[in-house]
């Protein structure tokens, strides 16, 4: 091999050892361009948006709660929920005739745009005082929220679950579930099945 050959090799390799790096740099800068973007939280104060109007309600109610009961109790009622503060909270008022009374219940739902998360506060016309938050958010159009408390078996604390699902522009689905052993099973004890009134002469806005 002669000078030339070998001075025109040097410089070959000197290429591959200078631009090697930069490629493997721009490929890291690309991952983590692409990470970025896929942890970015969506904003959700809109996800409830489904829920403004008036809606015909039917319930399944489990009869005993986390005994292995599997007797249903059904029965019908209405719901109204009106947008606050352009989406970012609102009022549901809900009432039914069930077999144990009449039942006037309210939700207030407020989103926090720090978290991207929902709070759920419910209260009924007989307590007159609202409980602890369940919180949670929306995912590929489906909702589900958790908080703590002491509903279980001689006043045991338990775990909370809400789950929206099956949401179209005229009916949604929630089903309320209790777990006694920290989440590892959930038993539905609560499921309402919405159908929109149309026309109807609540304007929720």
């Amino acid at each position: 091999m002669n000078i030339k050959h070998i001075r025109t090799f040097l410089m070959a390799c000197s290429l591959v050892v200078i631009f090697q790096p930069s490629q493997g740099l721009a490929q890291q800068n690309s991952d983590a361009a692409k990470a970025s973007v896929q942890h970015t939280p969506t904003d959700g104060q809109h996800d409830f948006d489904f829920e403004i109007g008036t809606w015909k309600i039917h319930l399944k109610r489990l009869d005993h709660r986390l005994v292995g009961s599997t007797n249903w109790v059904e029965f019908d009622g209405t719901s109204v929920t009106r947008k606050v503060w352009d989406g970012r909270a609102n009022l549901e008022e809900f009432e039914v005739d069930s077999p144990t009374g009449h039942i006037e219940g309210m939700t207030l739902r407020l989103y926090d745009p720090q978290t991207h998360q929902w709070s759920l506060y419910w209260a009924t016309n007989k307590s007159g005082t609202i409980g602890q938050p369940t919180i949670g958010e929306f995912k590929n159009g489906r909702g589900e929220f958790f908080d703590t408390e002491p509903s279980g078996p001689n006043g045991r604390s338990i775990l909370v679950r809400f789950v929206w699902s099956d949401i179209t522009p005229n009916s949604a689905h929630f089903e309320q579930s209790f777990s006694d052993d920290g989440g590892k099973t959930w038993e539905v004890n609560w499921i309402t099945d919405q159908t929109r009134v149309k026309d109807d002469s609540v304007k929720a806005h």
